[in-house]
């Protein structure tokens, strides 16, 4: 193998490893905006024309999905959280299809019980502008169970002051640089 053979190589493959993290980082950054209700990193998610299904009754514009999840988030649970966990991803040029597996928990209104969701997130992805967006989104749903979370407004759970996420930029995940300093009020269970 030549230099400039090595040299392309190599820039392919620097190439397929940036477009891995960048989607994924794109299918994060949707995450972490339905769990903080972050209007700007949902949106920073989908492509001007994109699309999310979440169930037939639920296909809405990528660009005003966050209106419709944060209020479908605010409505359902004082807290949540989307975990990705198992990632694949097939790269054509400037078009990629992912599927992700989600789990999602959800601490109900009531405060004492709770739901989890698994299913996955089949994705087909699109680069323009050297940035890759999902330009369709369409969900699953696996598994749904109800749980007792009731330990959560126990003493024994409160007492040891753990923070809670917040449903917006006052979240310390926000917070720059990281300190031990300020903790807004309503931060900690």
């Amino acid at each position: 193998m030549t230099a400039e053979q090595r040299i392309e190589a190599l820039e392919k493959q620097l190439r397929y490893l940036t477009d891995r993290q960048q989607i994924i980082d794109c299918i994060a950054r949707n995450a972490r905006g339905c769990d903080r209700h972050d209007p700007d990193l949902l949106s920073s998610a989908y492509q001007l024309d994109g699309i999310d299904e979440h169930g037939a009754a639920n296909t809405i514009d990528g660009q005003q999905y966050h209106a419709w999840a944060n209020e479908v988030h605010a409505k359902g649970s004082l807290q949540n959280m989307h975990n990705i966990t198992t990632h694949t991803c097939e790269i054509d040029g400037d078009e990629a299809h992912a599927e992700s597996y989600v789990i999602g928990l959800f601490l109900n209104p009531d405060g004492v019980t709770a739901r989890l969701l698994a299913g996955r997130y089949i994705d087909r992805l699109e680069r323009c502008d050297d940035e890759w967006r999902i330009a369709l989104r369409r969900c699953t749903v696996e598994v749904i169970m109800k749980a007792d979370a009731s330990i959560i407004a126990s003493d024994y759970f409160l007492d040891m002051g753990f923070l809670k996420g917040l449903r917006d930029k006052q979240d310390v995940s926000y917070q720059r640089p990281l300190t031990l300093d300020d903790t807004p009020a309503g931060h900690r269970w």
